[in-house]
């Protein structure tokens, strides 16, 4: 599954995150209106505060959810080619009626070219946790809970695991795409070899 075109495709409206002025998280819903195979474009008004904010910080994080299916992302943004803002009203009919003409103008279309993330598949068990990248630079491997030499093999870890995802061994091994992230077994570990 191309994670991606499920975000800008299916789920297509999803939150984005930047700093406000004073430093705190601050979030609103935009839509995904272009996926190339290579970077994500969505566009806002240039008289809006996340508009200077994207100039100004040249990062953003996301995050959207459909049918218990979730794509986070955080990541670099740059303003797109001026062009791309025609062709978004081609492929997202509905602009035209929020902005009529050449109303269009306000807008600016910005190009998520670098991030990092991963689709989180709730539908199935045990859930599915992938890594997602575009471009290049950051990982697409995320932290998540494993098991170091210290392991003493007591298994204590594997009855507390929501997602019986702890494989027994010399060390024990999590599967980390099926790792809910929620420290059960790090809590159990009598050799404090479970780590984050």
């Amino acid at each position: 599954m191309d994670y991606l075109a499920f975000l800008q495709k299916e789920i297509h409206a999803a939150a984005f995150a930047t700093l406000a002025e004073d430093g705190r998280p601050e979030v609103r819903i935009i839509d995904i209106m272009l996926y190339d195979g290579h970077s994500l474009y969505f566009l806002t008004a240039k008289g809006k505060a996340f508009y200077r904010q994207l100039i100004e910080q040249k990062f953003v994080a996301i995050t959207g959810e459909k049918g218990r299916r979730a794509v986070s992302l955080r990541g670099h943004v740059r303003v797109a080619d001026p062009a791309l803002l025609d062709v978004m009203f081609e492929e997202n009919p509905y602009m035209k009626d929020i902005y009529p003409g050449d109303t269009r103008r306000a807008l600016e279309a910005f190009e998520i070219y670098q991030a990092s993330g991963e689709y989180f598949d709730l539908t199935q068990t045990p859930v599915l946790r992938e890594p997602i990248a575009i471009g290049a630079g950051e990982s697409a491997t995320g932290r998540c809970y494993r098991i170091t030499a210290g392991c003493t093999a007591c298994g204590r870890c594997m009855p507390v695991c929501p997602q019986r995802c702890i494989e027994p061994g010399r060390p024990y091994r999590i599967a980390p795409e099926h790792c809910l992230h929620c420290g059960a077994c790090a809590a159990v570990c009598p050799a404090g070899a479970v780590v984050f």
